[in-house]
């Protein structure tokens, strides 16, 4: 996809998802006003809680731009300069203070869906494809993308504070066209070369996709092929943590959320490593 493409992004976005980003907002402002220290390192990560909230009240003010339609450069998509981007912004906001950033958080997720209702009522709304950090995408793929965001820093918040993190298999669901769009822009190619194979990928009791390799290319598609060399399938929120970097493959597998079969079984615990978090 180019960022000239012309796409039509009219329409409400799919059903459930402006729920599920509401709530997730609204689950993560629970988790910071329920706390009083902000300094709390973030396992894993180089982030206190107040820093990983500071950078999802930013986030999510950035995402509401976009789908507001405005131009916010962030970085050119690759893990460096996302991380000098975040670094960046972060230093400029001062605010760590629970309270004003749980206000903020759910504040511009609402600013989000009411710019994606703006857009979906307009008649004249089929431009340009909207050019976020990962590259450019409809309204649809960016709403999935801000609910990912928020469920990946939910989680490790939730971690900090030793508390029960909001991620759930419709969720993981609802975060699936924004992770269909993105793979092929996140892959490894250093660990894609040389490798020819077929995956399907099947979340338990959700949905189920393709990822072929060969020549250096990948390819994914939004249904299994026919004939793969390697089937996975795997428990929706053990997917989403090991997909995001927040969980182990083999721990995964070790605790029965994994399973593979196929010609080539052996290589379901690569799969992951083809791939970089976004």
């Amino acid at each position: 996809m180019q960022p000239t493409a012309q796409q039509d992004i009219r329409g409400p976005l799919p059903e459930g998802l402006a729920q599920a980003i509401r709530e997730t907002a609204g689950d993560i402002a629970t988790l910071l006003k329920d706390t009083s220290d902000t300094t709390v390192p973030v396992p894993d990560s180089e982030w206190t809680v107040g820093e990983a909230a500071a950078h999802l009240a930013l986030a999510n003010e950035l995402m509401a731009d976009l789908a507001a339609g405005h131009q916010r450069p962030y970085g050119d998509g690759t893990t460096q300069s996302l991380a000098a981007a975040n670094a960046q912004s972060l230093a400029a906001f001062g605010e760590r203070g629970a309270g004003p950033l749980a206000s903020m958080i759910t504040e511009q997720a609402d600013a989000f869906l009411d710019a994606a209702d703006r857009a979906a009522g307009d008649e004249s709304a089929v431009g340009p494809a909207l050019v976020t950090p990962l590259g450019p995408m409809d309204r649809n793929a960016l709403a999935s993308y801000l609910l990912t965001h928020m469920l990946g820093h939910g989680y490790d918040l939730a971690r900090a504070l030793n508390r029960p993190h909001m991620i759930d298999r419709d969720r993981v669901g609802l975060c699936m066209p924004f992770m269909l769009s993105v793979m092929p822009r996140v892959v490894d190619t250093a660990a894609v070369a040389g490798l020819t194979i077929r995956y399907a990928i099947r979340l338990r009791g959700g949905a189920a996709f393709g990822v072929s390799l060969g020549d250096g290319a990948v390819q994914v598609v939004p249904t299994p092929p026919k004939r793969p060399d390697c089937t996975i399938l795997i428990d929706p929120v053990a997917f989403l943590l090991i997909a995001l970097g927040r969980r182990n493959p083999w721990r995964a597998i070790g605790l029965g959320q994994v399973v593979a079969w196929g010609r080539k079984p052996w290589l379901a615990p690569r799969f992951p490593t083809l791939f970089t978090a976004p």
